[in-house]
């Protein structure tokens, strides 16, 4: 039997050369589960990490009762990591978040409050801590995106959302699918609604992203999505069904 089965709410985390961040995942995620609207558990997901992230991974996930770990061969891509964190939850309720810890997994309960409501629900970077070269590059981006899907999302970028698992399971898988789960999630005739919620800056490790993951890509995505749309995809996007 999947262990998710028996909770509500899944948080994934893909890890990917994230070794000085583990310890720091482990206390805030480790605080925060009590807490949590409904009973959670997390999955990390490791993404053919290359430094000591496995092993760590493997350490706190045998001394903390809700952990645990899937191992990806080799490294994917984040989307690729999303995407198998998804198709192994059984919980009604998933979200993720990124390993950097730039969100807080504290914040999951303000978007946990509206999911009965919504079929996915998603953070806005309030006071993005970000140089200003990563926050134009993302406001290009986005606004291209937007232009390309009417998903009328503002950040689609922040790594942290939460979803109805069946939905997100009928995602189809591509590279940048990461980018474009309202868009996706509204092709089902699905509900997305953005709630701020806290940034940090990063304390350990680096950033992953460069000009060509952030830019460049995401164009290409878009062209991607588009394609998929027309020939794949039957639904209609709502003009009306963010909020």
């Amino acid at each position: 039997m999947n262990k998710s089965a028996n909770y509500k709410f899944t948080i994934i985390v893909p890890v990917y050369n994230e070794e000085d961040n583990i310890y720091a995942l482990e206390e805030k995620l480790g605080k925060f589960l009590p807490q949590s609207i409904y009973p959670a558990c997390v999955l990390f997901v490791n993404d053919g990490s290359k430094d000591n992230s496995k092993m760590l991974l493997t350490e706190i996930c045998n001394r903390n009762e809700h952990f645990y770990y899937m191992d990806l061969v080799q490294n994917s891509g984040l989307s690729a990591a999303i995407k198998a964190g998804i198709d192994s939850v059984c919980s009604e309720y998933l979200g993720y978040m990124d390993a950097d810890l730039q969100t807080t997994p504290d914040d999951f309960n303000l978007l946990l409050e509206h999911i009965k409501d919504y079929e996915m629900v998603m953070g806005i970077r309030a006071n993005r801590k970000d140089t200003f070269s990563k926050k134009i590059q993302s406001k290009i981006a986005n606004g291209f995106r937007n232009m390309m899907t009417h998903d009328g999302v503002s950040d689609t970028g922040c790594p942290l959302k939460v979803l109805h698992t069946d939905y997100a399971r009928r995602v189809p898988f591509f590279t940048g699918m990461h980018r474009f789960l309202p868009a996706l999630i509204q092709l089902q005739n699905g509900k997305v609604k953005q709630i701020p919620v806290r940034h940090f800056p990063r304390v350990a490790g680096v950033s992953k992203y460069n000009l060509w993951n952030r830019l460049i890509s995401p164009f290409i995505d878009c062209f991607a999505y588009r394609w998929m749309k027309k020939r794949y995809i039957n639904y209609n996007i709502g003009e009306n069904n963010l909020q």
